[in-house]
Protein backbone atom coordinates (compact mmCIF):
# COMPACT_ATOMS: atom_id res chain seq x y z
CA UNK A 1 0.00 0.00 0.00
CA UNK A 2 2.89 2.49 0.65
CA UNK A 3 4.34 1.72 -2.63
CA UNK A 4 0.66 2.28 -4.46
CA UNK A 5 1.28 5.43 -2.93
CA UNK A 6 4.37 6.59 -3.26
CA UNK A 7 4.50 5.51 -6.86
CA UNK A 8 0.78 8.11 -7.43
CA UNK A 9 2.11 10.31 -5.34
CA UNK A 10 5.30 10.51 -7.63
CA UNK A 11 3.28 10.17 -10.74
CA UNK A 12 1.16 13.22 -9.83
CA UNK A 13 4.20 14.68 -8.87
CA UNK A 14 5.68 14.95 -12.12
CA UNK A 15 2.73 16.13 -13.84
CA UNK A 16 0.86 18.63 -11.78
CA UNK A 17 -2.09 19.44 -14.58
CA UNK A 18 -3.46 15.73 -14.53
CA UNK A 19 -3.43 16.11 -10.90
CA UNK A 20 -5.61 19.88 -10.59
CA UNK A 21 -7.89 17.79 -12.86
CA UNK A 22 -8.71 14.93 -10.52
CA UNK A 23 -9.47 17.47 -8.03
CA UNK A 24 -11.62 19.46 -10.06
CA UNK A 25 -13.41 16.51 -11.52
CA UNK A 26 -16.02 16.30 -8.95
CA UNK A 27 -16.73 19.91 -9.74
CA UNK A 28 -17.00 19.48 -13.17
CA UNK A 29 -19.28 16.46 -13.04
CA UNK A 30 -21.74 19.03 -10.77
CA UNK A 31 -21.79 21.84 -13.32
CA UNK A 32 -22.51 19.60 -16.42
CA UNK A 33 -24.80 17.52 -14.57
CA UNK A 34 -26.75 19.75 -11.58
CA UNK A 35 -25.97 23.11 -13.66
CA UNK A 36 -23.93 23.95 -10.68
CA UNK A 37 -21.30 26.55 -10.42
CA UNK A 38 -18.81 26.92 -6.94
CA UNK A 39 -19.56 30.03 -4.95
CA UNK A 40 -17.03 32.40 -3.50
CA UNK A 41 -17.62 30.84 -0.46
CA UNK A 42 -16.23 27.72 -1.34
CA UNK A 43 -13.09 29.19 -3.11
CA UNK A 44 -12.06 30.37 0.17
CA UNK A 45 -12.96 27.28 2.08
CA UNK A 46 -10.66 25.47 -0.38
CA UNK A 47 -8.06 27.87 -0.44
CA UNK A 48 -5.97 26.91 2.84
CA UNK A 49 -5.48 23.17 1.96
CA UNK A 50 -5.20 23.88 -1.96
CA UNK A 51 -1.87 26.13 -0.40
CA UNK A 52 -0.85 23.28 1.53
CA UNK A 53 -1.23 20.34 -1.20
CA UNK A 54 0.82 23.03 -3.33
CA UNK A 55 3.43 22.79 -0.82
CA UNK A 56 3.67 18.78 -0.90
CA UNK A 57 3.71 19.07 -4.73
CA UNK A 58 6.48 21.89 -4.96
CA UNK A 59 8.77 19.74 -1.93
CA UNK A 60 9.09 16.28 -2.07
CA UNK A 61 8.66 14.50 1.60
CA UNK A 62 12.49 14.16 2.15
CA UNK A 63 12.07 17.92 3.12
CA UNK A 64 9.41 17.54 5.41
CA UNK A 65 11.05 15.58 8.11
CA UNK A 66 11.36 12.39 6.72
CA UNK A 67 8.48 9.30 5.77
CA UNK A 68 6.63 9.06 9.23
CA UNK A 69 5.84 13.02 8.96
CA UNK A 70 5.57 13.17 5.66
CA UNK A 71 3.14 10.35 5.81
CA UNK A 72 1.06 11.72 8.85
CA UNK A 73 0.76 15.01 6.96
CA UNK A 74 -0.07 13.12 3.82
CA UNK A 75 -3.05 11.73 5.68
CA UNK A 76 -4.16 14.25 7.32
CA UNK A 77 -4.38 16.13 4.50
CA UNK A 78 -6.29 13.90 2.42
CA UNK A 79 -8.74 13.42 5.22
CA UNK A 80 -9.54 17.43 5.24
CA UNK A 81 -9.50 17.49 1.29
CA UNK A 82 -11.97 14.41 1.81
CA UNK A 83 -14.07 15.97 4.04
CA UNK A 84 -14.15 18.87 2.22
CA UNK A 85 -15.40 17.33 -1.04
CA UNK A 86 -18.42 15.11 1.06
CA UNK A 87 -19.43 18.35 2.29
CA UNK A 88 -19.50 20.09 -1.13
CA UNK A 89 -20.94 17.58 -2.41
CA UNK A 90 -23.79 16.68 -0.03
CA UNK A 91 -24.17 20.72 -0.04
CA UNK A 92 -24.76 19.96 -4.30
CA UNK A 93 -27.40 17.19 -4.02
CA UNK A 94 -29.15 19.28 -1.31
CA UNK A 95 -29.33 22.34 -3.74
CA UNK A 96 -33.11 22.64 -5.14
CA UNK A 97 -32.79 22.24 -9.43
CA UNK A 98 -34.83 24.07 -12.17
CA UNK A 99 -38.13 21.32 -11.56
CA UNK A 100 -38.74 22.87 -8.41
CA UNK A 101 -39.42 26.28 -10.16
CA UNK A 102 -42.30 27.44 -11.60
CA UNK A 103 -42.30 31.42 -12.91
CA UNK A 104 -44.95 33.77 -14.73
CA UNK A 105 -44.81 37.11 -15.77
CA UNK A 106 -47.54 39.93 -16.06
CA UNK A 107 -47.12 42.71 -18.56
CA UNK A 108 -48.48 44.78 -21.31
CA UNK A 109 -48.28 43.12 -24.55
CA UNK A 110 -48.76 46.69 -26.23
CA UNK A 111 -46.19 49.66 -25.54
CA UNK A 112 -44.75 52.72 -26.50
CA UNK A 113 -41.60 54.15 -27.21
CA UNK A 114 -39.76 55.64 -24.10
CA UNK A 115 -42.85 55.31 -22.07
CA UNK A 116 -42.31 53.33 -18.57
CA UNK A 117 -44.61 50.27 -18.08
CA UNK A 118 -44.96 47.69 -14.80
CA UNK A 119 -43.92 44.24 -14.86
CA UNK A 120 -44.56 41.55 -12.46
CA UNK A 121 -42.67 38.34 -11.94
CA UNK A 122 -44.35 35.43 -9.74
CA UNK A 123 -41.51 32.94 -8.93
CA UNK A 124 -43.41 29.30 -7.71
CA UNK A 125 -41.05 26.79 -5.09
CA UNK A 126 -43.16 23.55 -5.20
CA UNK A 127 -40.11 21.74 -3.10
CA UNK A 128 -40.83 21.35 0.41
CA UNK A 129 -37.55 23.22 1.39
CA UNK A 130 -37.04 26.96 1.23
CA UNK A 131 -33.56 28.62 -0.62
CA UNK A 132 -32.49 31.91 -1.63
CA UNK A 133 -32.73 33.15 -4.44
CA UNK A 134 -31.73 35.90 -7.35
CA UNK A 135 -34.43 36.63 -9.95
CA UNK A 136 -33.17 38.46 -13.54
CA UNK A 137 -35.69 39.00 -16.57
CA UNK A 138 -34.58 37.99 -19.93
CA UNK A 139 -35.17 41.61 -21.56
CA UNK A 140 -33.91 42.67 -25.00
CA UNK A 141 -30.99 45.35 -24.89
CA UNK A 142 -32.95 47.55 -26.35
CA UNK A 143 -35.12 47.45 -22.48
CA UNK A 144 -34.28 49.17 -19.75
CA UNK A 145 -35.38 47.55 -16.28
CA UNK A 146 -35.71 49.16 -12.90
CA UNK A 147 -34.27 47.05 -10.74
CA UNK A 148 -33.16 45.12 -12.65
CA UNK A 149 -32.29 42.21 -10.30
CA UNK A 150 -34.27 40.51 -7.08
CA UNK A 151 -32.43 38.77 -4.34
CA UNK A 152 -34.77 37.18 -1.38
CA UNK A 153 -35.62 33.95 0.70
CA UNK A 154 -38.64 31.81 -0.69
CA UNK A 155 -40.04 29.06 1.48
CA UNK A 156 -41.02 25.97 0.46
CA UNK A 157 -44.04 25.29 -1.25
CA UNK A 158 -44.52 29.00 -1.22
CA UNK A 159 -44.34 31.90 -3.79
CA UNK A 160 -43.05 35.42 -4.20
CA UNK A 161 -43.54 38.05 -6.60
CA UNK A 162 -41.29 40.94 -7.89
CA UNK A 163 -42.09 44.09 -9.54
CA UNK A 164 -39.78 46.57 -12.06
CA UNK A 165 -40.38 49.14 -14.67
CA UNK A 166 -39.12 48.78 -17.74
CA UNK A 167 -38.41 51.35 -20.50
CA UNK A 168 -38.61 50.37 -24.44
CA UNK A 169 -36.49 52.07 -26.38
CA UNK A 170 -36.69 50.66 -30.10
CA UNK A 171 -39.93 50.24 -31.71
CA UNK A 172 -40.64 46.53 -33.08
CA UNK A 173 -41.43 43.29 -32.05
CA UNK A 174 -39.60 42.10 -28.63
CA UNK A 175 -39.90 38.54 -27.44
CA UNK A 176 -38.70 37.89 -23.91
CA UNK A 177 -38.48 33.69 -23.71
CA UNK A 178 -37.68 33.21 -19.62
CA UNK A 179 -36.59 34.78 -16.07
CA UNK A 180 -33.24 33.37 -14.99
CA UNK A 181 -33.05 32.41 -11.60
CA UNK A 182 -29.66 31.69 -9.33
CA UNK A 183 -30.33 29.43 -6.50
CA UNK A 184 -28.10 29.07 -3.61
CA UNK A 185 -27.28 26.01 -1.93
CA UNK A 186 -27.97 25.61 2.18
CA UNK A 187 -24.65 25.81 2.52
CA UNK A 188 -23.73 28.72 -0.24
CA UNK A 189 -20.79 26.66 -1.15
CA UNK A 190 -23.02 25.81 -4.37
CA UNK A 191 -24.69 28.45 -6.86
CA UNK A 192 -27.28 26.89 -9.99
CA UNK A 193 -28.11 28.77 -12.88
CA UNK A 194 -31.30 27.77 -14.24
CA UNK A 195 -33.66 29.26 -16.70
CA UNK A 196 -37.10 29.42 -16.42
CA UNK A 197 -39.25 29.43 -20.03
CA UNK A 198 -41.69 32.02 -19.90
CA UNK A 199 -42.40 33.69 -23.44
CA UNK A 200 -43.62 37.00 -23.73
CA UNK A 201 -44.46 39.16 -26.77
CA UNK A 202 -44.33 42.86 -26.60
CA UNK A 203 -45.17 44.87 -29.68
CA UNK A 204 -43.43 48.58 -29.20
CA UNK A 205 -44.85 51.30 -30.53
CA UNK A 206 -43.88 54.70 -31.82
CA UNK A 207 -45.28 56.93 -28.55
CA UNK A 208 -48.72 58.46 -30.43
CA UNK A 209 -48.53 61.02 -26.92
CA UNK A 210 -48.00 64.27 -29.81
CA UNK A 211 -51.49 63.63 -31.26
CA UNK A 212 -53.11 63.76 -27.93
CA UNK A 213 -51.17 67.00 -27.54
CA UNK A 214 -51.97 68.16 -31.10
CA UNK A 215 -55.51 67.64 -30.54
CA UNK A 216 -55.52 69.20 -27.29
CA UNK A 217 -53.32 72.16 -28.30
CA UNK A 218 -55.74 72.52 -31.85
CA UNK A 219 -58.98 72.93 -29.48
CA UNK A 220 -57.60 75.88 -28.07
CA UNK A 221 -56.27 77.42 -31.21
CA UNK A 222 -52.04 77.32 -29.47
CA UNK A 223 -50.80 75.33 -32.01
CA UNK A 224 -48.24 77.33 -32.53
CA UNK A 225 -46.96 75.98 -28.79
CA UNK A 226 -45.46 72.92 -31.33
CA UNK A 227 -43.78 74.72 -33.83
CA UNK A 228 -47.46 75.01 -36.45
CA UNK A 229 -47.46 78.17 -37.98
CA UNK A 230 -50.96 79.49 -39.42
CA UNK A 231 -51.09 79.84 -42.81
CA UNK A 232 -52.29 82.80 -44.97
CA UNK A 233 -54.90 81.08 -47.39
CA UNK A 234 -54.56 81.60 -51.06
CA UNK A 235 -58.60 82.05 -52.19
CA UNK A 236 -60.69 80.56 -49.83
CA UNK A 237 -62.45 77.64 -49.61
CA UNK A 238 -66.14 77.87 -49.51
CA UNK A 239 -67.28 74.31 -47.44
CA UNK A 240 -68.31 75.33 -43.93
CA UNK A 241 -66.51 73.25 -41.23
CA UNK A 242 -67.68 74.54 -37.89
CA UNK A 243 -67.51 78.27 -35.51
CA UNK A 244 -64.86 78.86 -33.31
CA UNK A 245 -63.48 82.02 -30.72
CA UNK A 246 -61.64 84.45 -32.66
CA UNK A 247 -58.49 85.06 -33.20
CA UNK A 248 -56.39 88.05 -34.44
CA UNK A 249 -55.18 86.82 -37.52
CA UNK A 250 -59.04 85.87 -38.31
CA UNK A 251 -60.22 88.07 -41.31
CA UNK A 252 -63.44 89.83 -40.00
CA UNK A 253 -65.61 89.05 -42.95
CA UNK A 254 -65.97 85.57 -41.58
CA UNK A 255 -67.21 86.88 -38.11
CA UNK A 256 -70.77 84.94 -37.86
CA UNK A 257 -72.50 88.03 -35.94
CA UNK A 258 -75.37 85.73 -34.69
CA UNK A 259 -73.70 83.40 -33.45
CA UNK A 260 -71.82 86.39 -31.92
CA UNK A 261 -74.45 87.78 -29.86
CA UNK A 262 -75.96 84.90 -29.05
CA UNK A 263 -72.71 83.71 -27.10
CA UNK A 264 -71.50 87.28 -26.28
CA UNK A 265 -68.25 86.54 -28.01
CA UNK A 266 -66.50 87.41 -31.03
CA UNK A 267 -66.95 83.76 -32.94
CA UNK A 268 -66.21 83.06 -36.75
CA UNK A 269 -66.74 80.18 -39.52
CA UNK A 270 -64.19 78.16 -40.77
CA UNK A 271 -63.99 76.71 -43.98
CA UNK A 272 -62.85 73.35 -44.69
CA UNK A 273 -59.78 72.88 -47.63
CA UNK A 274 -59.85 70.77 -50.44
CA UNK A 275 -60.35 67.27 -49.63
CA UNK A 276 -59.64 63.60 -51.01
CA UNK A 277 -56.43 64.85 -51.70
CA UNK A 278 -53.54 62.22 -51.31
CA UNK A 279 -50.60 62.44 -49.69
CA UNK A 280 -47.84 59.36 -50.05
CA UNK A 281 -44.95 58.86 -48.03
CA UNK A 282 -41.40 56.52 -49.08
CA UNK A 283 -39.59 55.84 -45.98
CA UNK A 284 -36.13 54.95 -46.72
CA UNK A 285 -34.65 52.42 -44.38
CA UNK A 286 -31.73 52.24 -46.04
CA UNK A 287 -28.17 52.92 -44.89
CA UNK A 288 -28.73 56.51 -44.53
CA UNK A 289 -30.90 56.21 -41.87
CA UNK A 290 -28.94 54.23 -39.50
CA UNK A 291 -27.53 57.14 -37.90
CA UNK A 292 -28.65 58.64 -34.55
CA UNK A 293 -30.04 62.08 -32.93
CA UNK A 294 -30.44 62.12 -29.07
CA UNK A 295 -32.08 59.42 -28.05
CA UNK A 296 -33.80 58.12 -30.88
CA UNK A 297 -32.43 57.14 -34.57
CA UNK A 298 -33.24 58.74 -37.78
CA UNK A 299 -35.92 56.14 -38.98
CA UNK A 300 -37.71 56.70 -35.54
CA UNK A 301 -37.68 60.50 -36.17
CA UNK A 302 -38.78 60.11 -39.55
CA UNK A 303 -41.97 57.42 -38.15
CA UNK A 304 -42.57 59.94 -35.59
CA UNK A 305 -43.13 62.76 -38.17
CA UNK A 306 -44.91 60.50 -40.78
CA UNK A 307 -47.67 59.56 -37.97
CA UNK A 308 -48.37 62.88 -37.07
CA UNK A 309 -48.51 64.56 -40.51
CA UNK A 310 -50.44 61.71 -41.31
CA UNK A 311 -52.91 62.41 -38.32
CA UNK A 312 -53.28 65.80 -39.56
CA UNK A 313 -54.09 64.91 -43.02
CA UNK A 314 -56.21 62.83 -42.54
CA UNK A 315 -58.32 65.17 -40.10
CA UNK A 316 -58.15 67.55 -42.94
CA UNK A 317 -60.42 64.87 -45.32
CA UNK A 318 -56.95 63.77 -47.16
CA UNK A 319 -56.02 60.36 -48.22
CA UNK A 320 -52.41 58.81 -46.81
CA UNK A 321 -50.38 55.87 -48.22
CA UNK A 322 -46.83 55.07 -47.08
CA UNK A 323 -44.52 52.97 -49.10
CA UNK A 324 -40.94 51.86 -46.57
CA UNK A 325 -37.95 50.60 -48.54
CA UNK A 326 -34.39 49.84 -48.41
CA UNK A 327 -32.50 47.31 -50.90
CA UNK A 328 -35.99 45.97 -51.48
CA UNK A 329 -40.23 47.04 -50.99
CA UNK A 330 -40.46 46.28 -47.46
CA UNK A 331 -44.23 47.36 -47.41
CA UNK A 332 -47.13 49.28 -48.78
CA UNK A 333 -50.19 50.94 -47.14
CA UNK A 334 -52.15 52.49 -49.71
CA UNK A 335 -53.77 55.86 -49.04
CA UNK A 336 -56.97 55.94 -47.63
CA UNK A 337 -58.49 58.52 -45.52
CA UNK A 338 -60.61 58.50 -42.57
CA UNK A 339 -59.03 59.08 -38.93
CA UNK A 340 -59.28 55.16 -38.42
CA UNK A 341 -56.52 54.53 -40.99
CA UNK A 342 -53.97 55.93 -38.91
CA UNK A 343 -54.39 52.86 -36.74
CA UNK A 344 -52.98 50.94 -40.28
CA UNK A 345 -49.95 53.46 -40.87
CA UNK A 346 -49.02 52.70 -37.14
CA UNK A 347 -49.03 48.95 -37.17
CA UNK A 348 -47.25 48.94 -40.70
CA UNK A 349 -44.73 51.34 -39.60
CA UNK A 350 -44.25 50.23 -35.55
CA UNK A 351 -41.05 47.34 -36.52
CA UNK A 352 -39.15 48.94 -39.33
CA UNK A 353 -35.35 49.04 -38.78
CA UNK A 354 -32.75 50.87 -40.35
CA UNK A 355 -30.70 48.36 -42.33
CA UNK A 356 -27.05 48.59 -43.47
CA UNK A 357 -27.73 48.21 -46.49
CA UNK A 358 -27.92 50.38 -50.15
CA UNK A 359 -30.89 51.51 -50.95
CA UNK A 360 -32.80 50.64 -54.20
CA UNK A 361 -34.25 54.35 -55.46
CA UNK A 362 -35.45 52.62 -58.64
CA UNK A 363 -37.28 50.38 -57.03
CA UNK A 364 -39.20 52.36 -55.10
CA UNK A 365 -40.02 54.85 -57.62
CA UNK A 366 -40.83 52.06 -60.06
CA UNK A 367 -43.27 50.49 -57.24
CA UNK A 368 -44.47 53.88 -56.84
CA UNK A 369 -45.21 54.57 -60.27
CA UNK A 370 -47.21 51.23 -60.88
CA UNK A 371 -49.05 51.70 -57.67
CA UNK A 372 -50.05 55.28 -57.39
CA UNK A 373 -51.28 56.31 -60.70
CA UNK A 374 -53.30 59.65 -59.61
CA UNK A 375 -51.53 63.13 -58.23
CA UNK A 376 -50.59 62.97 -54.64
CA UNK A 377 -48.04 65.00 -52.39
CA UNK A 378 -45.18 62.65 -52.77
CA UNK A 379 -42.78 63.11 -49.44
CA UNK A 380 -39.64 61.18 -49.60
CA UNK A 381 -37.77 61.11 -46.16
CA UNK A 382 -33.88 60.30 -46.09
CA UNK A 383 -30.32 61.95 -45.84
CA UNK A 384 -27.67 62.44 -47.97
CA UNK A 385 -24.01 62.09 -47.43
CA UNK A 386 -22.13 61.39 -50.73
CA UNK A 387 -22.40 62.15 -54.44
CA UNK A 388 -23.94 59.02 -55.37
CA UNK A 389 -27.25 58.73 -53.50
CA UNK A 390 -27.49 63.00 -54.33
CA UNK A 391 -27.63 61.66 -57.73
CA UNK A 392 -29.99 59.44 -57.66
CA UNK A 393 -32.38 61.27 -54.87
CA UNK A 394 -32.00 64.21 -57.55
CA UNK A 395 -32.87 62.26 -60.24
CA UNK A 396 -36.19 60.41 -59.52
CA UNK A 397 -37.86 63.12 -57.34
CA UNK A 398 -37.25 65.08 -60.84
CA UNK A 399 -39.17 62.22 -62.70
CA UNK A 400 -41.97 62.21 -60.28
CA UNK A 401 -42.47 67.05 -61.15
CA UNK A 402 -45.57 67.02 -63.31
CA UNK A 403 -47.31 64.07 -62.57
CA UNK A 404 -47.19 64.37 -58.99
CA UNK A 405 -45.31 67.16 -56.12
CA UNK A 406 -42.16 65.87 -54.86
CA UNK A 407 -41.16 66.42 -51.56
CA UNK A 408 -37.57 65.52 -50.50
CA UNK A 409 -37.08 65.60 -46.84
CA UNK A 410 -33.26 65.66 -45.52
CA UNK A 411 -32.25 65.40 -42.30
CA UNK A 412 -29.00 67.68 -40.97
CA UNK A 413 -26.33 66.03 -39.40
CA UNK A 414 -25.90 67.75 -35.72
CA UNK A 415 -22.42 66.85 -35.46
CA UNK A 416 -21.54 68.59 -38.51
CA UNK A 417 -23.33 71.97 -37.60
CA UNK A 418 -21.59 72.04 -33.61
CA UNK A 419 -18.22 71.99 -35.93
CA UNK A 420 -19.69 75.14 -37.48
CA UNK A 421 -20.83 76.92 -34.70
CA UNK A 422 -17.48 75.84 -32.32
CA UNK A 423 -15.08 77.72 -34.88
CA UNK A 424 -17.50 80.58 -34.93
CA UNK A 425 -17.41 80.70 -30.95
CA UNK A 426 -13.59 80.83 -30.93
CA UNK A 427 -13.20 84.69 -29.50
CA UNK A 428 -15.95 86.13 -31.47
CA UNK A 429 -14.88 84.65 -35.04
CA UNK A 430 -13.08 86.93 -37.83
CA UNK A 431 -9.88 87.05 -37.98
CA UNK A 432 -9.17 86.58 -34.09
CA UNK A 433 -11.05 83.48 -34.38
CA UNK A 434 -8.76 82.37 -37.16
CA UNK A 435 -5.31 83.43 -34.99
CA UNK A 436 -7.18 81.44 -32.17
CA UNK A 437 -7.54 78.62 -34.06
CA UNK A 438 -4.60 78.05 -35.41
CA UNK A 439 -3.52 76.90 -31.91
CA UNK A 440 -6.11 74.20 -32.39
CA UNK A 441 -5.50 72.46 -35.62
CA UNK A 442 -8.63 70.24 -34.72
CA UNK A 443 -11.34 71.95 -34.56
CA UNK A 444 -9.87 74.50 -37.84
CA UNK A 445 -9.35 70.39 -39.85
CA UNK A 446 -12.93 69.96 -38.49
CA UNK A 447 -15.05 73.05 -39.48
CA UNK A 448 -13.33 73.19 -42.88
CA UNK A 449 -14.39 70.04 -43.43
CA UNK A 450 -18.06 70.84 -42.35
CA UNK A 451 -18.10 74.05 -44.08
CA UNK A 452 -17.23 71.96 -47.31
CA UNK A 453 -19.71 69.37 -46.40
CA UNK A 454 -22.47 71.95 -46.10
CA UNK A 455 -21.61 73.65 -49.26
CA UNK A 456 -22.39 70.22 -51.29
CA UNK A 457 -25.46 69.87 -49.60
CA UNK A 458 -26.89 73.87 -49.96
CA UNK A 459 -25.84 72.64 -53.77
CA UNK A 460 -27.72 69.37 -53.76
CA UNK A 461 -30.87 71.57 -52.42
CA UNK A 462 -30.51 74.10 -54.89
CA UNK A 463 -30.10 71.39 -58.11
CA UNK A 464 -34.23 69.68 -56.10
CA UNK A 465 -35.63 73.33 -55.92
CA UNK A 466 -34.81 73.83 -59.44
CA UNK A 467 -36.36 70.80 -60.57
CA UNK A 468 -39.72 71.67 -59.10
CA UNK A 469 -39.11 69.88 -56.23
CA UNK A 470 -40.21 70.93 -52.98
CA UNK A 471 -36.54 70.60 -50.51
CA UNK A 472 -37.09 70.34 -47.11
CA UNK A 473 -33.34 70.57 -45.14
CA UNK A 474 -34.12 70.24 -41.13
CA UNK A 475 -33.13 68.72 -38.16
CA UNK A 476 -34.54 64.91 -37.10
CA UNK A 477 -35.80 66.99 -33.65
CA UNK A 478 -37.45 69.65 -35.77
CA UNK A 479 -39.02 67.49 -38.79
CA UNK A 480 -42.74 66.70 -37.59
CA UNK A 481 -43.28 70.43 -36.61
CA UNK A 482 -41.37 71.77 -40.30
CA UNK A 483 -43.57 68.67 -42.11
CA UNK A 484 -47.12 69.87 -40.57
CA UNK A 485 -46.10 73.69 -41.61
CA UNK A 486 -45.48 72.62 -45.46
CA UNK A 487 -48.35 70.60 -45.46
CA UNK A 488 -50.53 73.23 -44.70
CA UNK A 489 -48.38 75.49 -46.90
CA UNK A 490 -49.47 73.79 -49.43
CA UNK A 491 -53.00 73.52 -48.79
CA UNK A 492 -53.42 77.34 -48.30
CA UNK A 493 -51.37 77.71 -51.50
CA UNK A 494 -53.52 74.73 -53.40
CA UNK A 495 -50.22 73.33 -55.19
CA UNK A 496 -51.58 69.94 -54.70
Amino acid sequence: MPLLINTTYEFLLNRPIVMLLVMALPLLFAAWMMRLYPSRRMLYLFTIPAIFSIGFIAFPYQKTGGNETFWTLMIFLLAIDGLLVLTALFDAVLTLGQNNFFARRKMVRTASQGKKYEVEIEVINRANRGCVIAVRDDLPASFEAQPDYFATTISGVSRTQFTYDIVCHQRGQAKLKCVHLIVRSPLGLWRGFFQTPVESTVNVYPDMQQITEYDLLARTNRLNLLGVRKSRKIGQDNEFERLRDYTNDDNFKHIDWRSTARRRKLTVREFQANQSQRIIFMVDCGRMMTGTCGDLSLLDHSVNAMLMLSYVALRQGDSVGMISFSNKVHNYTPPKSGVNHINRLLHASYNLDAEHVESRYDDAFMYLRTHCLRRALVIMITNVIDDINAVQIKQYLKMLAGRHLPMGVLLRDRDIYNAIDEFETLDGGGQTAIGTAVSNQTTLYQAAAAANVLTWRHQVIRDLQHAGVLAVDVFPENLTAQLVNQYLEIKARHLL
